[in-house]
This record gives C-alpha cells, sequence and structure tokens, in this order.
C-alpha cells in the first residue's frame, strides 16, 4: 500500500464507520482524493464492505511516561563530588514509551497514549518513536509544556548510580485527554500501564478496562505504591524486592520471606507476578506454578532499560500465544540484549534476534 492509504487504514480501524468528510479533514486532502485511495483499497482487498470492514490486527495500547534520557557515565570509577570525564549521551525514554518502542521492534502492532511539550525534545522523541514502528497518534502535543527528561548517571560498569527524573507534564496526561482514546484501549489484547500516571487515570483505566489483560510496571519504590488499590485488576505485575516491600508493607530478610511476599501478591488478586531480584534473578508466580527466572549473560553496558524490555517481552508472548515458560525465556532474553547497547532500547533487537539468542538457554 502506498503511505497515503497506510494513513487511511489506520483512521479506519480505529473507527470502521468513519465519514470520507472526516478522513480529508484530518489528513488535509480532498474528500475526492479519500474515496479514490478507498476505492483501491477495496480492489486490493485491503478493506471490504460497508462500514469498512478490516482484518483486525491484535494490537497493545501502552499508556505512560515519555521524555528524553540523558546518560552520563564516567570512564572509570566515578570520584564523588568531583568532574568525572566520561560520555552524555540523549536517547528517546520514558517507561510506557521504551516498552512500547520494544514491542513495536519485536513486530508487536503497538499504540502509544501519552504527552509532550511543543518542544525540540518533544519533537524529537515522538519522531523517533514513529520511525521505530510505534502508532504515536495518541501522544499529545502540549502548549507551552516542557517534554519530560530523565537524568541518569552510571557507573563504569554501567549500573545506575543515580537518576532525577522531572515528569510534570505527566499531570497533564488526564482522564478527558484517555477517554477521547476509549474506543481503541476497549478493543486492545492488551493494556500496559506504569505508575508514573496520576492516580486518577490509574483508576479510570482500572475501572473502565478491567475484564481485559492488564500490565502494571511500578517504576519506582516512590510510585510503587500506587498498584495497590488494583491489585486484585492486574493481570502481569512486575516489582522490584524494593517496591514490592513498598506495596505489601512486608520487609525481606530471608529467601522465605520473599515467597511469603510473593504468596501475598497471589492473594490479592494478581494474576502473574514477577518479582525482579537483580543479579539473583526473577521470581514468577501464579495461582498454579512459580518459577525462578536466571539472567540471561550478557555483556552490560547499561541496565537503565533492561526491565522495560523484559515486559515488552511478555506482552508480546502472550500476543503470539506462547507457552508461560517459553514467555519467561523469551522475556529475559529481551532483557539480556537490552543491557549490551549503550541506549535504553537496543535498536537492533528483533523477535529473531531474540530465538537465536534464548537457543540452549532455559527459563
Amino acid at each position: 500500500m502506498t503511505t497515503r492509504e497506510d494513513e487511511i487504514l489506520q483512521l479506519i480501524k480505529d473507527d470502521p464507520f468513519i465519514q470520507q468528510q472526516r478522513i480529508a479533514k484530518l489528513l488535509n486532502i480532498s474528500r475526492s482524493s479519500v474515496a479514490v485511495h478507498i476505492m483501491n483499497m477495496t480492489k486490493k482487498g485491503v478493506i471490504r464492505g460497508k462500514g469498512y470492514i478490516v482484518d483486525q490486527q491484535r494490537y497493545v495500547v501502552v499508556i505512560g511516561g515519555t521524555n528524553i534520557d540523558v546518560l552520563g557515565q564516567p570512564n572509570a570509577e566515578l570520584i564523588p563530588r568531583d568532574s568525572n570525564p566520561g560520555n552524555i549521551s540523549h536517547s528517546a525514554g520514558g517507561v510506557g514509551r521504551n516498552i512500547a518502542e520494544n514491542l513495536a521492534r519485536l513486530g508487536t502492532d503497538v499504540k502509544l497514549i501519552s504527552v509532550v511539550g511543543d518542544d525540540t525534545y518533544g519533537s524529537m522523541v515522538r519522531d523517533i518513536t514513529r520511525r521505530a514502528g510505534v502508532d504515536v497518534r495518541g501522544v499529545s502535543v502540549l502548549e507551552n509544556e516542557t517534554t519530560s527528561t530523565y537524568l541518569s548517571l552510571l557507573d563504569h560498569d554501567g549500573d545506575m548510580l543515580a537518576a532525577v527524573a522531572d515528569m510534570s507534564i505527566l499531570d497533564k496526561l488526564d482522564v478527558s485527554l484517555i477517554s477521547r482514546q476509549a474506543e481503541m484501549i476497549r478493543h486492545a489484547e492488551a493494556i500496559v500501564l506504569d505508575t508514573n500516571l496520576s492516580d486518577t487515570v490509574l483508576a479510570y483505566v482500572f475501572s473502565n478496562f478491567s475484564d481485559q489483560a492488564i500490565y502494571l510496571d511500578t517504576v519506582s519504590a516512590t510510585k510503587a505504591m500506587k498498584a495497590r488499590p488494583y491489585l486484585s485488576h492486574i493481570h502481569t505485575l512486575k516489582p522490584n524486592l524494593v517496591e514490592a516491600q513498598m506495596i505489601s508493607g512486608m520487609t525481606v530478610e530471608s529467601e522465605s520471606d520473599i515467597d511469603e511476599m510473593a504468596d501475598w501478591f497471589i492473594q490479592q488478586g494478581v494474576q502473574r507476578l514477577f518479582l525482579s531480584m537483580g543479579a539473583d534473578g526473577i521470581l514468577f508466580r501464579t495461582p498454579r506454578e512459580e518459577r525462578l527466572i536466571r539472567p540471561v549473560t550478557s555483556h552490560i553496558i547499561n541496565t537503565n532499560g533492561a526491565g522495560d524490555a523484559f515486559l515488552a517481552g511478555l506482552v508480546h508472548g502472550q500476543i503470539h500465544g506462547m507457552k508461560e515458560a517459553d514467555a519467561c525465556e523469551f522475556a529475559a532474553s529481551c532483557s539480556a540484549l537490552a543491557m549490551e547497547h549503550i541506549n535504553t532500547i537496543n535498536p537492533d533487537i528483533t523477535e529473531l534476534l531474540v530465538q537465536q539468542r534464548i537457543e540452549g538457554v532455559l527459563c
């Protein structure tokens, strides 16, 4: 199909009963041009019948943060309270946006709902995300707002030492913006949220779409508590040990404490728990099974995007009907590949590369 036909098809997928005049207005072309494109698409078999019936592809909706990542890494061991020679880089980031890009690169149809400012960073991040294959029509550009920024400092081995996030613009990602996308969200195969979202937005999504598979990334210890009221509605939850303790109010001092805490999450109604324990791996727990997912060996350059890639791998696995063990294996390999690139997203990641990576590796 042509680029214009692809644009029209996306509008039709979102609203099969959209009027040609509405399409013309959205794309800034004449109604007669729309009619010609639709006629050609009908001849090609892309659309058929009344209401522009199309073969609906399963897709994922991600609602969450979009920001610019500024990353600093010293050339040698960091000297505190001093200027350290090293490298500084910029890349597109945000937990929700990162998950969306990973999904797109793996081959999943994904639509992102977020906000950026009307500034250089906002334009850059939106363009990078679109070129990666993510549908960014749900990313609103807000006037007189600054695109959120995530500043992180790594040690010379690639582990994060500290980070500062200015994400105040996400307060403007409110229910009025989300509700405009309600029909698109309702037909998604899965919904991915991060706790950068406000309490009101989380409440709206969980109350209106609780019958769908909702994945929640807890983001940080500070924001993890937002998950607590919705545990019974969560399909998949991925906290680390600190975040899990914040949510549960439990303290971990031994291996048995970890098991008890994991049980607590399942008792609260979480369908699938992936509890990250750093170098010790990830504890997978459902009401019926338990598994320790060992880390996949990798040459670590930057750990920042490991969790985002892991969750994307889980969602991709569900969309493509993988068994739980295979999805765990796939997600762990996605995480390993993410850590092998200086950027938060490994631009080389594909489903084929991940499958090649997991050959001979057990979950």
